[in-house]
């Protein structure tokens, strides 16, 4: 089981994206979805993460005001639109199953079903 981050591409500064996180084998109703992303040479880190229901928001400081997750649970799908892309936006993009519903933590090592990530780069 693992969740699917699709959507990344090759913008320039000021430009957008909205990548979708997509289960595949589970549902995701009762999981906080978090959003991360590695740099070459980076560790990876976390952007945006969500509670089950949506009530419970996090954004890193590095996106907020830029960056907007949501999910449609319906879809079991898990979206993030990015605005306002900068080069340092570049990066695989990740989506990752939080350990229960609340958004207890935003640590990547307590998250699981990672997938294959999505490149998004921002051309300068």
């Amino acid at each position: 089981v693992q969740l699917q981050a699709s959507g990344g591409g090759l913008v320039q500064t000021g430009g957008s994206l909205t990548l979708s996180c997509a289960a595949s084998g589970f549902t995701i109703y009762d999981k906080a979805i978090g959003w991360f992303r590695q740099a070459p040479g980076k560790e990876r880190e976390v952007v945006s993460c969500i509670s089950s229901v949506g009530d419970n928001i996090y954004y890193d400081d590095s996106v907020k005001g830029r960056f907007t997750i949501s999910r449609n649970n319906a879809k079991n799908t898990v979206y993030l639109q990015m605005n306002s892309l900068k080069p340092e936006d570049t990066a695989v993009y990740y989506c990752a199953a939080g350990p229960g519903g609340l958004l207890i933590t935003t640590h990547p090592a307590e998250f699981d079903s990672w997938g294959q990530g999505t490149q998004v780069t921002v051309s300068s």
